[in-house]
């Protein structure tokens, strides 16, 4: 079993080829938590913004040139990373998303604990002989990996449908609740964060939307992922039914262009900006149209700010809204029709919204706290490690095991769940030389 030397805490090495949107503030997030845990952390990144703010962390950035699809470049990447993990002599390794999960675990073939997190199946983005491909990837790849971890039910689910095997643990996204997502840290008994914060009237100011003028906000990456072409096909019906509302997509992305010849005047492109929190304060109504996630941050954050959200019936969505907004907030993928009947029915019914908006943000805070994420992934990195936690990090409520029960303490496991990759990771450094 790989250990690292006594008296010494885990160095982990992290492996991420996006470098924006959810994955990166994942990576970024748990960075910075496991620093100020005293782990030493490595992470393996293409360069860019994510690089600069990994290392004013403090985190021991290794340049990791690489494109998001596999393609010919293929076979260097690999082998920069068999250098990268040569250098560094990581105790484990965590590797996110589809694009690391294939390099990082040629790279290390299972002779280091290796901890999948795919952010949404790689099978789900494509489709025929290429969804085949990734598919058996997925399968093979199992025997090097360690640990997989979903970030809902559902996804965990997919995954055991199309025949993945080996450990899992769900540990549910969280967002930054003292971060500038989380909107105010105090709002008035019964009443959801105003709608006049100086940030939110800036923003509306600055881009032309008026202050009263019915505003809709899709924050997300632009591409065929997170559906705004479908959003674009329900905006007119919307628009119909609540004259005078606004669009507004913030982010960038592959799609822009397709998307911007065929948007009406009423639709707003921000592009990529440094903070989306004035644009969720901003809004009356946030909508994330996605034809496949793991579980989306852009709900969770909306929420926290106090604001309404419609989402597809995607893996994720469900589990991260609380109940009593299911039946008004979530719709099916891929359907505009629906899509426009949730949000001008939302954008038409104040009282309603604000209810759901209040309701939305005590969930995320008693729910999706960012620490209780990290303390998961620390306590999981611990008993792979130790068959035991990190001294100091213990899991909180939300965290589960792979058949759904959920624990607290480590100890509270019943017994054949507390060391599942021990004897696997002894098996694959003698077998995979």
């Amino acid at each position: 079993m790989h250990l690292p030397p006594t008296g010494l805490r885990p160095r982990v090495l992290h492996l991420t080829q996006p470098v924006d949107g959810g994955v990166a503030r994942v990576v970024a997030d748990l960075t910075r938590a496991q620093l100020a845990a005293g782990l030493r952390v490595a992470v393996a990144c293409p360069a860019g913004g994510l690089a600069d703010r990994l290392r004013a962390l403090g985190a021991d950035v290794r340049h990791w040139p690489s494109t998001r699809s596999p393609g010919p470049a293929l076979v260097e990447e690999v082998r920069r990373l068999v250098r990268v993990v040569e250098d560094v002599r990581p105790d484990l390794v965590h590797a996110h998303s589809a694009k690391a999960g294939l390099a990082g675990r040629l790279a290390v073939r299972g002779r280091i604990p290796t901890v999948f997190q795919p952010h949404a199946w790689s099978f789900e983005a494509v489709g025929g002989a290429a969804a085949l491909l990734a598919l058996g990837w997925e399968r093979w790849a199992a025997r090097w990996t360690a640990r997989t971890v979903c970030v809902s039910d559902a996804e965990r689910l997919r995954g055991t449908r199309a025949g993945l095997r080996g450990p899992w643990t769900v540990i549910p996204n969280g967002i930054d609740l003292a971060g500038p997502s989380a909107g105010p840290s105090a709002d008035a008994p019964g009443e959801a964060p105003a709608d006049t914060s100086d940030d939110a009237a800036g923003v509306r100011r600055l881009h032309g939307v008026g202050p009263h003028a019915p505003l809709v906000v899709c924050v997300g990456r632009l591409c065929r992922q997170k559906g705004q072409d479908v959003l674009l096909s329900a905006w007119e019906s919307v628009l119909a039914r609540v004259p005078g509302a606004r669009l507004v997509l913030v982010g960038d992305g592959p799609d822009r262009a397709r998307l911007t010849a065929r948007a009406p005047a009423s639709v707003l492109f921000t592009g990529t900006v440094a903070d989306a929190a004035p644009w969720y304060r901003a809004a009356d109504l946030v909508v994330l149209p996605s034809r496949w996630e793991g579980m989306a941050l852009a709900p969770l954050e909306a929420m926290a700010c106090g604001r309404p959200v419609v989402v597809t019936d995607v893996d994720g969505a469900r589990e991260g809204l609380p109940p009593a907004l299911v039946p008004h907030c979530v719709v099916p993928p891929e359907d505009p029709a629906a899509l426009a009947d949730a949000a001008a029915a939302l954008l038409l019914d104040a009282p309603l919204r604000a209810s759901l908006g209040r309701r939305g943000r005590a969930h995320v805070r008693s729910a999706h706290d960012v620490r209780h994420t990290a303390a998961a992934v620390a306590a999981l990195y611990g008993d792979l490690l130790y068959g035991d936690v990190l001294d100091g990090l213990r899991p909180p409520p939300a965290a589960h095991t792979a058949d759904g029960d959920r624990f607290g303490d480590i100890g509270d496991r019943p017994a054949d769940v507390r060391r599942p990759a021990v004897v696997p990771i002894e098996c694959r450094e003698s077998t995979y030389p």
